[in-house]
């Protein structure tokens, strides 16, 4: 990691908390909603499913709203609980309302953040949609730690389309060798960043046998390469 001034973050699952934020407002929701059924059955469905439709929406193979739509339903469906698509869009649109309202971070986001700023120039690139992830950044109180976030709607397509690296790049002025991408996602950061040329870390919870990049199990784990 030598000559590195740019660091590039992906947002859900690498610094923002998304499983735990999106229990709680599915919580919220329920309650509100006086939807009588097993959270821990529903969310143990759900994850799987939902993951499922997002890599279908990084693969333009859904829009947005069937993303939002269709997750729902067969989470629903698979559950055996019956529920109207009038109230599967109510839940969808409140989901969406709500869920940045909820806050927590992965652990060790702020000290690691604190501990690179200085030594970085540090930026976002996400694929979450635009009106949703630029609240999360500011209501979680890090959204000063970035210069330039780049969302994938903004661009036009989604990672790991080179596109929306190089517009990042370009918007940040730095170049694909002293750039690195920071994500969890192996297909959308690591092999996204690495196409463009630039250098990746795979946050995950896994042993990495490559040399082509670096992985780390946790936030902290970053100070010992950065």
């Amino acid at each position: 990691m030598t000559n590195v001034k740019h660091l590039f973050f992906d947002l859900d699952h690498t610094l923002w908390d998304f499983e735990t934020n999106s229990e709680l407002t599915f919580k919220q929701i329920f309650k509100e909603q006086s939807i009588a059924i097993d959270f821990s059955e529903f969310f143990k469905i759900y994850s799987p499913i939902n993951m499922k439709y997002w890599r279908s929406y990084r693969d333009n193979e859904i829009s947005k709203e069937e993303l939002r739509y269709k997750r729902l339903r067969e989470t629903f469906d698979d559950l055996g609980f019956e529920i109207s698509d009038e109230l599967i869009n109510t839940i969808s649109e409140d989901y969406i309302d709500y869920l940045p309202n909820y806050n927590n971070l992965l652990e060790g986001a702020i000290e690691v953040l604190e501990y690179l700023k200085s030594k970085y120039v540090l930026h976002i690139i996400t694929n979450g949609f635009e009106e949703v992830q630029k609240q999360k950044l500011e209501k979680s109180d890090i959204s000063h730690y970035f210069n330039v976030v780049v969302t994938s709607e903004c661009v036009g397509v989604k990672k790991p389309n080179p596109k929306v690296f190089e517009h990042a790049m370009e918007k940040a002025m730095a170049g694909a060798e002293e750039s690195v991408m920071i994500g969890d996602s192996f297909e959308a950061d690591v092999l996204g960043a690495m196409h463009v040329g630039m250098k990746a870390i795979h946050l995950a919870d896994k042993e990495n046998d490559s040399n082509e990049f670096v992985a780390v199990k946790s936030l902290h784990e970053l100070k010992q390469y950065l």
